[in-house]
């Protein structure tokens, strides 16, 4: 039973960041659109290797397995749906795929060339996962919480019971008030700032409302006293220092009436090997500098960007 669109929280996710399509791309930009689709056709047999996003997919469908065990009718489940600009002659090995690796993937856009992002609205889109960062920006611009995804150097193992997300908090959760200070007055204003400010809630960031979204999931498990099993956890990953600016965080937290489970302050200190740690499925940041160096650990990353702005990262394992 699928979930019903109106009531899922809905994940659309590119060919390119659900498989490994390095090779074919090269084919589509040395050789052209005719050799690519021709090369796609004369593979449908051939299963495409995991991408990016794959690993983060898999832990939503695990979730989905055990809100069903709980709830025989939830249709409150994470819909996940292929977005892709490929033709619809591509369209058979990325079935053959998704079903050799037992997705449940019902919902498909394929737009033949064009531009798939005017249809994420219509898909009731919550998060846009995609290998292309011009597509990412323009999802983005029309409101939709959207990351450019990364492949990491190697594969790296992953909870399979539970699905782990990890948030920056400045231009992720909340918005980039407090960063800005930063960057135009300094720290010493920046904590001064907070200070002054800790109980009054920072403005809303693109991914909280992924955050509630995944709260609300959590809460359908503790009311089966799921709460020390349940398959979604979350992580606050910060580099602001707790003591100075870390208040403000948690306050408008508990004033948006949301939880997370681990907060983690690391005063400016490289969020790499904390992320090697948690081993997150994904991880969403608003410096490209934390992308590279998830990268350089080996993790599979992802890159989001905000309107007309500044960059938003997103690391995925």
């Amino acid at each position: 039973m699928e979930p019903k669109p109106q009531h899922a929280i809905t994940v659309a996710v590119s060919s390119r960041a659900l498989f490994d399509l390095v090779e074919e791309r090269r084919i589509y930009e040395e050789q052209g659109v005719e050799r690519y689709v021709t090369y796609q056709q004369d593979n449908e047999n051939v299963t495409l290797k995991p991408g990016p996003a794959f690993n983060f997919v898999k832990a939503l469908e695990h979730v989905n397995a055990r809100l069903r065990e709980l709830y025989p009718d939830e249709e409150e489940l994470f819909d996940i749906v292929l977005m892709t600009n490929n033709h619809a002659q591509v369209g058979v090995r990325l079935i053959n795929s998704i079903n050799h690796y037992g997705l449940t993937i019902e919902r498909f856009c394929m737009t033949g060339g064009k531009s798939p992002v005017g249809y994420l609205k219509a898909y009731l889109t919550n998060l846009y996962l995609s290998a292309d960062s011009e597509k990412v920006q323009e999802a983005i611009e029309a409101g939709i919480a959207s990351a450019t995804m990364f492949s990491a150097n190697k594969d790296v193992p992953f909870c399979d019971n539970q699905l782990r997300v990890a948030f920056d908090g400045d231009a992720v959760l909340f918005s980039d008030e407090s960063e800005k200070i930063v960057k135009e007055q300094g720290l010493d204003r920046f904590f001064e700032h907070e200070q002054l400010n800790e109980n009054k809630p920072l403005a809303q960031g693109p991914l909280k409302g992924f955050l509630e979204d995944l709260g609300k999931l959590q809460k359908k498990f503790y009311a089966k006293n799921e709460r020390l099993d349940c398959p979604i956890r979350t992580y606050l990953v910060t580099a602001r220092s707790a003591a100075s600016s870390g208040a403000r965080v948690l306050k408008t937290l508990r004033s948006w009436g949301l939880e997370i489970d681990e907060a983690l302050f690391l005063a400016g200190a490289p969020k790499g090997p904390v992320l090697v740690k948690i081993r997150p499925h994904i991880f969403f940041d608003d410096q490209m500098f934390h992308i590279e160096g998830a990268q350089q650990l080996d993790w599979a990353t992802g890159f989001m960007k905000k309107p007309k702005a500044k960059n938003m990262n997103a690391t995925c394992g």
